[in-house]
Formats: structure tokens, C-alpha cells, sequence
């Protein structure tokens, strides 16, 4: 969900590795499953990204969502307001408030090395335990321990710096 942004995305992807796992990996043994999960996890995340960048050039114009209409009536307002409704009652000064302090978080993961980045993000985000994380990272847990207390010291400077206090 952290990556594509998208719950139903997400979903679909994940999915789609069980998938494959179950049919190519099948035979493998228990403990060798986790890391192979996780590889293909990757490789459809990356899969799902370069289908939306060509898709998303194909149809960038708005006039291909005109036809999208069942009646050929397509309101992008009413669209827009169907997507505020849905975010529930969360006030529009919260909301932003929670946007701005999501999207600082992300620019400061993103400027974290890549080690630390896939470690934190492996332990936190996606809440794989220390064994799991290194299996799948290809180190040792002290290594996978060393490359999370380094981010997140340098997450906690970075976002305090900017007035951000979690």
C-alpha cells in the first residue's frame, strides 16, 4: 500500500505474488518461502509501475475519460466531490495538515540511503520481523538492526529539523 498508493492496487499485486509463489514455488522448502515472497513482491510492484507509466501516456488527455461515462456524461466535479465524500469527516485543515506531514515523511524516506530505506521499510512499513527482513535483504539481523536504527535516527533529525514532532 506504501508504494503504489493504492488499496485496490495493492491488493491486486499482492495477490498476484501469491499466485505465482503458489504455482512456481510450491516444492520449495517453508523457511526459503518468506524471501521468495518477498522478491516477487518486488518485481510485481515494479511490473505494476511501469504498466501505469505506459498507461498513463497513452491517456493523458482528458478527453479519453469522456467516453469513460456509462451515458456519456462525464463530470469531473461530481467525480471530485464523490472522492472528498468518501474520506470521511475529517476536517479539511486536518486533512491537509495529514497530507503535508505524510508527504515530508515520504521525501525523508526517499533521501535515506537505499540499505536503510528497504530495512525500514521492510520493518515498519510492511511490519516483517528482524529474521524475515534479513532473509529477504540478504544480510545478517545485526546488519538489518544497524541499517534501522540509522534510519530512523536520520528520519528523526530530518523531520524535527523541519518542526515535525511524531
Amino acid at each position: 500500500m506504501y508504494h503504489v498508493r493504492d488499496e485496490e492496487a495493492a491488493l491486486d499485486i499482492v495477490q498476484d505474488t501469491m499466485m505465482k509463489l503458489a504455482q512456481h514455488y510450491g516444492d520449495k522448502p517453508v523457511g526459503e518461502l518468506p524471501m521468495l515472497f518477498q522478491r516477487i513482491l518486488s518485481n510485481n510492484t515494479l511490473d505494476w509501475f511501469r504498466r501505469r507509466k505506459t498507461r498513463n501516456a497513452l491517456f493523458s488527455n482528458m478527453n479519453d475519460f469522456e467516453s469513460a461515462g456509462d451515458d456519456g456524461d462525464f463530470d469531473l466535479l461530481e467525480t471530485l466531490e464523490s472522492l472528498v465524500d468518501s474520506e470521511g469527516t475529517e476536517s479539511a485543515q486536518d486533512a491537509t495538515e495529514r497530507a503535508q506531514i505524510m508527504h515530508q515523511i515520504e521525501l525523508q524516506i526517499q533521501q535515506l540511503p537505499g540499505r536503510q530505506r528497504e530495512a525500514f521499510l521492510m520493518r515498519y512499513w510492511e511490519e516483517m520481523d528482524v529474521a524475515e527482513t534479513a532473509a529477504a535483504m540478504g544480510c545478517s539481523e545485526g546488519s538489518v538492526k544497524t541499517h534501522c536504527s540509522r534510519a530512523v535516527l536520520a528520519l528523526s533529525k530530518a523531520l524535527s529539523a523541519k518542526g515535525i514532532k511524531l
